[in-house]
């Protein structure tokens, strides 16, 4: 999520509702947007067994707020129509030393337990954005921190020429077992964790690919690895649109495979979150079409759509959409998960 200071058109898309079983909202269940009674940001899927559950970020601006985020929530499903929402996971006060931003994050699953990495502001001993690190029994929480301090801070990558670019972390683990995590805002970096999954193992690598804005999402498919991410062609482009590169190891190099999808409507930002579910691969992302009473979706006021991730025999990727059907839709072929 940048801090950019950018205006948003705040214009609610007409709906057509579908001639399908409705839930409360009138629409069909699965459609897009997922969630319709709170403004959700920066989605991050975990797939455990026969469930995903969607991570995401609660968007709370009032008014003329660009942002405002406090706590992280947590939707599981089974099917990716019908959603249940769960208490929320952590607030960002659960990490005593940061003072502000519950901005985006992912959880992973390792060694029987559930690591949250999340970014924050952190306090005035280390100024400036911070990735943190927690930890639980359940993907549901509740989520404690899991070391007491921040896993990155401002300091740790001292290239960078603004004080929010350690954001957005990506974690992964590889098939040797090693987890990885990546992040970043207008640079971004690499590198190994530790096993204890509290520590970083090495050297800081940056692997910034053209156009990168921040949100970046690893993935592997086959023996291609994928890194996903929010891009801005500041030249050409208002609002981030998703990119993405690939590589056949995560230590690179990395080639640039072009835009995956374009901006989404009416936000500034996008972010994307990739899983392959029951047979079918899935890219998550957020627009700002949606509107709660008299809030209209702007830059703080976001909300998380779904639509299938469709690859080429090569292994790159298929240009997505933005629709309202979303995954109600047919399952197309190409996005058969192996």
């Amino acid at each position: 999520m940048s801090i950019r200071t950018v205006l948003a058109v705040a214009t609610l898309a007409s709906v057509a509702v579908p001639v399908a079983a409705q839930d409360k909202y009138g629409t069909t269940p699965g459609s897009n947007p997922l969630f319709r009674d709170k403004f959700t940001a920066d989605p991050a899927p975990l797939v455990v067994g026969d469930t995903l559950y969607l991570y995401t970020g609660h968007d709370v601006a009032q008014r003329d707020e660009m942002f405002n985020m406090q706590e992280w929530l947590v939707y599981s499903t089974k099917d990716m129509k019908n959603w249940t929402e769960h208490a929320p996971i952590m607030n960002v006060k659960d990490f005593k030393w940061a003072k502000k931003d519950a901005w985006a994050a992912q959880t992973i699953e390792k060694n029987g337990k559930f690591w949250f990495y999340a970014a924050v502001e952190h306090d005035d001993t280390h100024p400036g954005k911070a990735i943190a690190v927690a930890v639980s029994d359940t993907p549901t929480g509740p989520f404690v921190d899991a070391k007491g301090s921040a896993l990155i801070t401002n300091e740790m990558t001292p290239k960078g020429t603004h004080s929010w670019e350690d954001i957005d972390p990506t974690v992964f683990t590889d098939d040797d077992g090693t987890t990885w995590i990546a992040w970043g805002n207008r640079q971004a970096y690499i590198a190994r964790l530790k096993p204890n999954m509290i520590e970083i193992d090495g050297e800081i690598t940056e692997i910034t690919p053209p156009h990168f804005e921040e949100g970046p999402w690893l993935h592997k498919r086959g023996d291609l690895y994928y890194l996903t991410y929010a891009s801005l062609d500041r030249k050409t482009h208002r609002d981030e649109r998703i990119s993405y590169s690939t590589a056949k190891s995560l230590n690179g190099p990395w080639t640039y495979r072009g835009e995956l999808a374009d901006s989404g409507k009416y936000s500034f930002t996008i972010h994307p979150g990739i899983a392959a579910f029951k047979g079918n691969w899935y890219i998550f992302m957020h627009n700002a079409t949606l509107a709660i009473g008299d809030l209209n979706g702007s830059i703080g006021r976001r909300t998380v759509t779904a639509e299938y991730l469709r690859y080429n025999p090569d292994g790159t990727l298929k240009k997505v959409p933005h629709t309202e059907a979303g995954v109600t839709a047919p399952a197309p072929a190409d996005a058969a998960a192996e």
